[in-house]
């Protein structure tokens, strides 16, 4: 093999350096991970068996499995099993372990039942990226994604699935019947396999049917009317692909405009995002340390309740309003074509007519104020704004907060580019990460661990890649 970069020959023996850290650089991440984690209280954060018990054999130390899984999953190895291997095999991680290999079991137990102390981990990086002035710009991009569970669609059922399948296995017993009848005119003596053959597909379709039924009750008890088999809180979740979905979870992060790094995050079960946003914008701004901030949305985060809880408390909101509207979509005005006077509490329609105050009601705990005029029979431009007798102007009673929204989006419409190049890409790294299946771990609880634990990589990685590894060794250390 002459002209080729040849390797050593594997019998040559070698003397390998007596020191393992002369193997890891002084710029390798995993010097990172060591300066973190040694700095927890993992006492005070709720790790158990940082004390160790008395008698018994000696267990391993949670700063030894939070380095493995931190370091798992920064280099996409988040599975127990393959985590065991790589401690036999990894230079990296016998240094960061001091060459210990926990079982798979040891490792999986540790993510199992110290899920709300890894999280507090997850924020406690979030504290020390706030001491280093990384959020000097009090403004975050919000948004949701949905990840799939550990649950595919056959074993998820809605009530249209449950009648669907129902439907499927009544037609194909239908078949089979019928099948069976002409078999029955037939003397031939292939016909008595057939017959045995179809007997047992018709018992086990019937089997089948029962357990749909026992499901079926089982569905019907759900408070959302539906249930999953595998894990039983995943969700089938409607996705911006046409016809499609997953069986999953919705994850809502609150992504800081300067560094892009996750402020907040949490996972939920809802497949909507409308009520999410002032719950996510509280805890990004508790989670900032900060009295006033900007949260950015897209439009499926418009509810003008959560915009005014926002509001309440402080938070400066730039979410656009959904083109919902019949008329306009009829090509008739639309609602924003009539401008609404707060002094004169009148509305101004595009022909110039007052559009007074009539009534007010009660709607879904809503005080809603209603506006129409007498004119409207009248007027030149009635075909172009309503078919009814009258065009009626229906005004929250606090529609003054989303008017203001509104207006600040007109004002910086930006906003919106922004919001999509900072709050995409942090969900996209993680599910490329990820993989193709996503979540691991089932329930609620459970996924919220992974999850934190992914986020705990990402911000981990940003950091390294903004600040460089020594300096924010120095900084951890401060």
């Amino acid at each position: 093999m002459k002209r080729f970069v040849e390797g050593e020959d594997r019998y040559q023996s070698t003397l390998f350096p007596e020191v393992l850290d002369e193997y890891i650089s002084e710029d390798n991440n995993v010097r990172v991970i060591e300066a973190f984690i040694d700095e927890l209280d993992l006492s005070g954060l709720g790790f158990h068996g940082v004390e160790p018990k008395a008698t018994g054999r000696p267990a391993y130390h949670p700063s030894t499995l939070l380095k493995l899984y931190i370091y798992g999953y920064l280099n996409r190895v988040q599975s127990s099993r393959r985590l065991e291997k790589e401690t036999q095999r990894n230079v990296e991680l016998m240094w960061l372990t001091g060459r210990l290999s926990p079982d798979f079991k040891t490792i999986a137990d540790f993510r199992k039942d110290n899920g709300k102390a890894i999280r507090a981990a997850c924020r406690e990086f979030i504290v020390l990226c706030r001491q280093i002035n990384l959020f000097t710009e009090t403004m975050v991009a919000i948004d949701g994604s949905k990840f799939k569970a550990v649950n595919s669609r056959n074993r998820n059922f809605t009530r249209a699935k449950m009648k669907r399948r129902l439907e499927e296995i009544e037609k194909s017993l239908d078949r089979y019947f019928s099948q069976l009848d002409s078999l029955d005119r037939q003397e031939a003596p292939v016909a008595e396999d057939k017959i045995t053959r179809i007997g047992d597909k018709i018992a086990a379709l019937k089997k089948q049917m029962r357990e749909m039924k026992a499901l079926e009750v089982q569905m019907h008890e759900a408070p959302d009317k539906q249930i999953s088999l595998t894990d039983p809180d995943a969700r089938a979740i409607a996705t911006n692909a046409r016809s499609s979905g997953v069986v999953g979870y919705n994850v809502q992060t609150a992504v800081d405009t300067q560094h892009h790094l996750i402020v907040e995050h949490e996972v939920t079960n809802v497949g909507s995002d409308r009520g999410q946003l002032s719950n996510i914008a509280k805890k990004a701004r508790r989670a900032m340390d900060t009295e006033e901030l900007t949260a950015i949305a897209d439009r499926g985060y418009f509810k003008g309740e959560e915009i005014l809880k926002c509001h309440a408390v402080g938070i400066t909101t730039y979410v656009p309003k959904p083109e919902t509207s019949g008329a306009q979509a009829a090509g008739r005005f639309g609602r924003r074509d009539f401008h609404y006077d707060p002094k004169t509490d009148e509305y101004r329609c595009p022909a110039g007519y007052r559009l007074i105050w009539r009534m007010t009601t009660q709607e879904k705990e809503q005080t809603l104020h209603r506006y129409w005029s007498s004119n409207c029979q009248s007027c030149h431009l009635k075909s172009q704004c309503t078919p009814s007798k009258q065009r009626r102007v229906t005004r929250w009673e606090h529609e003054a907060v989303l008017e203001a929204t509104q207006e600040r989006l007109d004002r910086d419409p930006d906003k919106m580019r922004l919001r999509k190049e900072i709050v995409e890409h942090p969900f996209g790294t993680i599910k490329y990460w990820m993989g193709a299946t996503h979540f691991q771990m089932k329930t609620l609880k459970h996924v919220s661990t992974e999850m934190s634990l992914h986020v705990l990589a990402y911000n981990l990685k940003r950091v390294m890649n903004i600040m460089g590894i020594k300096p924010l060794i120095h900084a951890i250390q401060a």
